[in-house]
C-alpha cells in the first residue's frame, strides 16, 4: 500500500437497464452489494485515501460503504458523464496523493494486486497517465483504444462514436485509469460533451494528453473478467457466477 494514492470510484448512476429502482451499484453479486468489493480492492492499494462519487440513492450507497469504511463522498446531483463526475471527487483528494486511480463501482472483480501494478507502471515508466485495458474476441459496447504507427495511445472512442473500422479494434479500455493529480486537474476543464451522448467523457482525457505530448501509456491485463462491468440483469448474473467461483477457490 502505497502513501501517495487516492482512488476515486465512480458509483452515481441508477443503472436503467438493470430494470430496477435501485442504485446500480447496490446491486448483489454473491450477495454482497457490488460496491463493496470495489472498496475492499481500492483499500488495500490506498487506505483510506478514497472518494467515492454518488448520486442515485447517495444516502443509501453511503450507509452501506461506511458500515465497513469510513471514506470520503463526493455528490453529483447530475449525471453528465465520467469526466463530471471525477471533477465533483477533485476537491476531497487529499493533498498528499500526487496518482489518482479511478474506479468505477460497477465492476466489482478487480483486484487489489492489478490496481497497484497499475500504480507501479505509471511510476516506473514516468507516465502522466496509463490506462488498463484488455483484448477481447469481441469487443461490442466496450470503448476501442487507439494506437498510433508507434503503439503510442492518443485516444478512446466510444461504441456510439466509432467508425465501422475503429469497431473492428480488440484492444478495449477497462474504464480504470492511475492520473497523475496535476495532470488531472489541468486537463478535465478541456474535456467537452461534443459526442453522441452529451457527456463528458473521461477517456477524452488521451486525446487530450496525446495532443500535450504527455507520456502516456497502456497496461494489458491477462485476464479479462476483472474488467467486467454490470450494465444489466445478465452481466450481473455472469459476474455473480464468476464471482462464487472465485470465492469457492479461494476457501
Amino acid at each position: 500500500m502505497r502513501k501517495n494514492i487516492a482512488v476515486v470510484i465512480l458509483a452515481a448512476g441508477l443503472g436503467t437497464r438493470m430494470k430496477s429502482d435501485k442504485a446500480k451499484v447496490l446491486h448483489e453479486v454473491a450477495e454482497r452489494p457490488m460496491i463493496l468489493y470495489v472498496v475492499d480492492a481500492a483499500r488495500k492499494a490506498a487506505g483510506d485515501d478514497i472518494i467515492v462519487v454518488v448520486g442515485h440513492q447517495a444516502q443509501k450507497v453511503q450507509e452501506i460503504i461506511s458500515e465497513t469504511a469510513q471514506l470520503h463522498f463526493a455528490y453529483q446531483e447530475k449525471q453528465l458523464g465520467t469526466a463530471h463526475a471525477v471533477s465533483y471527487a477533485l476537491p476531497h483528494i487529499p493533498h498528499h496523493c500526487d496518482e489518482i486511480v479511478i474506479l468505477c463501482g460497477d465492476v466489482p472483480l478487480i483486484l487489489p494486486e492489478t490496481i497497484t501494478g497499475l500504480v507501479e507502471d505509471q511510476l516506473a515508466c514516468h507516465r502522466d497517465i496509463s490506462l488498463l485495458a484488455v483484448e477481447l474476441k469481441n469487443p461490442y459496447g466496450y470503448g476501442r483504444v487507439l494506437l498510433d504507427d508507434s503503439g503510442q495511445v492518443f485516444g478512446i472512442i466510444e461504441e456510439a462514436d466509432a467508425t465501422a473500422e475503429q469497431r473492428k479494434i480488440k484492444l478495449i479500455n477497462a474504464g480504470i485509469y492511475c492520473i497523475n493529480r496535476q495532470f488531472l486537474q489541468d486537463a478535465l476543464p478541456k474535456i467537452q460533451s461534443n459526442n453522441a451522448q452529451e457527456e463528458l467523457y473521461l477517456t477524452d482525457i488521451m486525446a487530450i494528453g496525446y495532443k500535450e505530448k504527455k507520456k502516456m501509456g497502456v497496461m494489458v491485463a491477462a485476464d479479462y473478467h476483472q474488467i467486467l462491468g454490470v450494465n444489466n440483469c445478465q452481466d450481473l448474473k455472469e459476474v455473480d457466477k464468476i464471482m462464487k467461483k472465485r470465492m469457492r477457490n479461494i476457501s
